[in-house]
């Protein structure tokens, strides 16, 4: 059953939209909704994340929750790696994304639901400043 989609709905799915890279808590969307009431902010993500309209997940070496879109087409068809560092989220490609699904199916005859997969890492750009920084 789909919830009632009332305007602050509209507007939250809208935002997470297009957005729909990046991880974001709750205060984070508040923040630049502030049309919508932090409590509606939180009532709206639990609904959309029962319908799967979004995916609630806790970061690693972090008590906060953040949530990431997964309604958008191009997300469908990729797996998801996030980084560690700075939250963002990326796409592998999609030819890597079917080799990887693949092999894995053939490999362990498991099938991976590349919707609601989430690699964690640390990406190239996050890497590059870690070397900089002497790290």
């Amino acid at each position: 059953m789909q919830a009632y989609m009332t305007q602050p709905r509209k507007r939250l799915i809208t935002y997470l939209h297009s957005h729909a890279d990046e991880t974001l808590s709750a205060g984070q969307i508040a923040q630049d909704l502030p049309e919508i009431s932090v409590s509606a902010v939180y009532r709206n993500l639990a609904a959309l994340e029962q319908d799967g309209t979004v995916r609630k997940m806790a970061k690693s070496g972090s008590r906060e929750v953040f949530y990431q879109y997964m309604k958008a087409e191009e997300c469908q068809a990729h797996l998801h790696l996030s980084c560690k560092s700075c939250g963002k989220t990326f796409h592998m490609d999609e030819a890597e994304t079917e080799a990887l699904l693949e092999s894995i199916a053939r490999l362990d005859g498991f099938t991976v639901d590349r919707g609601d997969t989430v690699l964690y890492g640390v990406c190239e750009s996050c890497q590059n400043n870690k070397r900089r920084d002497g790290e």
